[in-house]
C-alpha cells in the first residue's frame, strides 16, 4: 500500500516525510550539529579538490604531461563549474527544502555528490574530460548545493539564542572537509599508484562510497523542531538598537529589497576574493617558492587552509553574535584587503611564514564570511523563510566560482605567456582581489534595516506555514 508524506506525493517512504523527523519532547538540540556536520565534512572535500590538479595533468604521461593530457585550465573548469551548481542548486531547491525537510534534501545530496564521483572515475579511465564536468561538476556541484542549505536554517531555528554560532556549527564542516580529504586523497592516489595509473580514478570510487554512506547517515540523524519552538527559559533579546527583526520577510518578497542584493554583493566579493587562490593552492605555494616546497608539503598548506577555513567559520560566526553581522564584515573587507595587498612582497623575499600565516588568516575570514550570511539574512529576513533566502543568496557564490578561479588561473597564464615568472604571476591577481575587498566594504557600509512593507502579516505567515 502506498503512503503520502506532507508533500502529497503517494509512494514515498515514511521516513522521509517531515513529520517523521519532527522532535519529540526531551530531544536535545546538540543532537543536531553532528547530523550537519556529518554532511558538510563529506561536502567540504571540494576545497581540496586543487590536490588532484597535478595528477590529471599526468593521466597520459603518469611520470609527467604528455601530449594529449589535461591542462590546469582545462581541470581548472571542474572545480568552477562544482561551484557554479552548488550556487544554482541552492537557489531553486530553497523553496523545496522548506516544503519537505532537511532528510529528504541531505538524502537527494549524498546521491549526487557520492555519485558524481563515480562519474568522474570513469572520465578519468576513458580520459573523457566532459564526464569529469559532468560528474564531479554538474551533478557533485548539485549535490553541494542541497548538501549545503539543508541543515542551515534547521540549525538556526533549533538556536535562536546563538545564531552565529549555530550557523558556524553548521557550515564549519564545509570548511574544515578539506582538512581531512587533502591527506586522504594524496594518500589513497599513492596507495593506488602504478605504472598505468596515477591513482585518480580508484580514489574517486573510494571517496564517492565512503561520503555517500556518510552524508546517509547525517540524513538519517536529523531532526527539526516544532513551530515557533524556543528554549526553555530564553527571551529574545531587546532589539530597537540593533539591526535585528522578530518580523518575518517571504523568500519572494525578500528579492525586491535593497537588501538582500547589497548582501549579494558582500558575499561575491568576499567569496571572489579567496575561493580563486583556494582551488590554485596547493600549485601556486610550489611555484611561489620553486624547489622548497614539496606536492607532500603543499597538500599540508591546503590542509591547513582547511584547518583555518573551518576554525574562521565558527570563531568568527560565534564572535559576530557580540560585534553584529555588520561590523564583522567591516573586519573581513579592511584586513583581506591589506593582507592581500602585501602577500605577494612575502613570495618575494622568499618567507613562507608569512605568506602562509597571511593566507591562513584571509581563509579564517573567507570562511567566517559563509557561516555569518545566514545569521544576517535572518537578522534582516527574519527565520521563517531563511533556508530558502539563504539558497537564493548563494548564486553569488555560484557567480564567485567562475569569477575567482578565472581571474587566478587566466591572469597567471596571460603573465607566463608573456615572460613573467611563475613565482611572480600571482602579483597581479591578488591586487585585483584587494580592489575587490575595497568595493565589498561599501557594499556592507550601505545595508540597512529591512523595510516594514516587506514585513508579512500574522496571517500570511500562517498560512504559509
Amino acid at each position: 500500500m502506498s503512503t503520502t508524506d506532507s508533500t502529497g506525493l503517494a509512494g514515498s517512504p515514511p521516513f522521509l516525510s517531515k513529520q517523521a523527523i519532527l522532535a519529540k519532547p526531551g530531544f536535545s538540540r546538540w543532537m543536531v550539529p553532528p547530523a550537519a556536520l556529518a554532511v558538510h565534512l563529506c561536502i567540504g572535500q571540494a576545497y581540496a579538490f586543487s590536490v588532484f590538479n597535478g595528477p590529471l595533468t599526468k593521466v597520459i604521461g603518469i611520470t609527467q604531461s604528455a601530449p594529449g593530457d589535461w591542462s590546469l585550465t582545462t581541470l581548472g573548469w571542474i572545480f568552477s563549474l562544482a561551484i557554479f551548481f552548488l550556487g544554482l542548486s541552492a537557489a531553486f531547491a530553497g523553496k523545496w527544502l522548506e516544503h519537505v525537510g532537511p532528510r529528504r534534501t541531505m538524502l537527494t545530496a549524498a546521491c549526487c555528490f557520492g555519485g558524481g564521483f563515480l562519474i568522474s572515475a570513469l572520465g578519468v579511465w576513458l580520459h573523457q574530460i566532459v564526464l569529469l564536468y559532468l560528474g564531479y561538476g554538474v551533478i557533485g556541484g548539485i549535490g553541494l548545493g542541497l548538501g549545503y542549505v539543508s541543515p542551515v536554517s534547521t540549525l538556526i531555528r533549533w538556536f535562536p539564542d546563538r545564531r552565529g554560532m549555530a550557523t558556524g556549527m553548521a557550515i564549519m564542516g564545509f570548511g574544515g572537509g578539506a582538512m581531512i580529504a587533502a591527506p586522504l586523497s594524496v594518500a589513497l592516489m599513492n596507495h593506488f599508484k602504478s605504472a598505468t595509473s596515477v591513482g585518480v580514478a580508484e580514489t574517486f570510487v573510494v571517496l564517492g562510497i565512503a561520503y555517500f554512506i556518510s552524508m546517509t547517515i547525517g540524513a538519517l540523524a536529523i531532526r527539526v523542531p516544532p513551530v515557533d519552538w524556543k528554549p526553555e527559559g530564553w527571551v529574545p533579546p531587546d532589539t530597537a538598537h540593533k539591526m535585528i527583526t522578530r518580523n518575518h520577510v517571504h523568500i519572494d518578497r525578500a528579492l525586491k529589497t535593497p537588501q538582500f542584493y547589497l548582501v549579494w554583493l558582500v558575499l561575491f566579493l568576499n567569496v571572489t576574493a579567496g575561493i580563486g587562490i583556494l582551488g590554485q593552492a596547493s600549485v601556486m605555494i610550489q611555484e611561489s617558492f620553486k624547489n622548497t616546497v614539496t606536492p607532500a608539503a603543499a597538500a599540508g598548506f591546503v590542509g591547513l587552509l582547511s584547518l583555518f577555513n573551518m576554525g574562521g567559520r565558527f570563531v568568527w560566526a560565534s564572535s559576530s553574535d557580540k560585534l553584529g553581522r555588520k561590523n564583522t564584515y567591516y573586519v573581513f573587507f579592511v584586513l583581506g584587503a591589506l593582507l592581500y595587498y602585501f602577500v605577494p612582497s612575502f613570495a618575494t623575499s622568499g618567507n613562507i611564514a608569512l605568506f602562509v600565516l597571511s593566507y591562513c588568516v584571509i581563509l579564517s575570514m573567507y570562511g567566517g564570511g559563509f557561516s555569518t550570511v545566514p545569521a544576517y539574512l535572518a537578522d534582516l529576513f527574519g527565520t521563517a523563510f531563511v533556508g530558502g533566502i539563504h539558497g537564493r543568496l548563494l548564486t553569488a557564490w555560484a557567480a564567485a566560482g567562475i569569477a575567482g578561479p578565472v581571474l587566478v588561473n587566466y591572469i597567471r597564464a596571460y603573465e607566463v605567456a608573456h615572460g613573467v615568472a611563475k613565482a611572480d604571476a600571482y602579483t597581479m591577481t591578488v591586487h585585483i582581489m584587494t580592489v575587490l575587498l575595497v568595493v565589498g566594504f561599501v557594499c556592507n557600509l550601505l545595508v540597512k534595516r529591512v523595510d516594514a512593507q516587506h514585513h508579512m502579516s500574522d496571517a500570511q505567515l500562517a498560512a504559509e506555514r
